[in-house]
């Protein structure tokens, strides 16, 4: 069955929907689970991909576009038009493997700012699809930690409250106009 939520992967000029910064409350808010999936959860999902795209992004969380909702879409391959992008609804991690991993992340919150960040190498997720459905997905390398950073998202927290280098992290927050006073660290 073909996505409902497929939406043409290109930049528009007005992207639907308006990305918040670090430093904006709402990034700090819990996502409420979606109670129901119905054409509205769609629509928002199509306009996250809409406006993820437009921003040359490859995960958006519902939080970062204003919206309280725990929901999520991921595309890796935001130029390959086969390449059907993930609608997470209500996701919860149930799984992460022992093994940790350093990689470099990004965020369409905080542009410009590329740090290293730790995360579990393999996560396992359960989550409803665009249509309700229940599933779960088994995810490592860029998808794993795009997941795990989206869920972040979900639960108010943001890649650079990871960042365990707090001196790199305030200069690099500097350079691109950011306060470092808007990181809660986690780690």
């Amino acid at each position: 069955m073909p996505s409902e939520v497929a939406v043409e992967k290109k930049k528009l000029q007005n992207p639907p929907l308006e990305l918040h910064y670090l430093g904006d409350r709402v990034l700090r808010q819990g996502a409420k689970r979606v109670t129901k999936v119905d054409e509205e959860i769609r629509k928002l999902a199509r306009e996250m991909l809409q406006t993820m795209y437009s921003q040359d992004g490859i995960g958006l969380a519902a939080p970062q576009v204003g919206i309280n909702k725990q929901v999520i879409v991921i595309d890796l391959e935001p130029d390959n038009a086969a390449n059907s992008p993930l609608v997470l609804i209500n996701p919860t991690i149930k799984q992460v493997s022992r093994d940790i991993c350093v990689a470099q992340e990004g965020c369409l919150s905080i542009p410009g700012v590329y740090m290293d960040v730790k995360r579990p190498e393999v996560v396992e997720i359960s989550y409803k699809d665009e249509y309700g459905r229940p599933k779960t997905l088994k995810a490592s390398d860029l998808l794993g930690r795009c997941i795990q950073h989206e869920i972040d998202h979900l639960n108010g927290v943001v890649f650079v409250d990871r960042v365990e280098n707090s001196l790199a992290l305030a200069q690099e927050l500097s350079k691109h106009g950011f306060s470092y006073q808007a990181v809660k660290s986690v780690v």
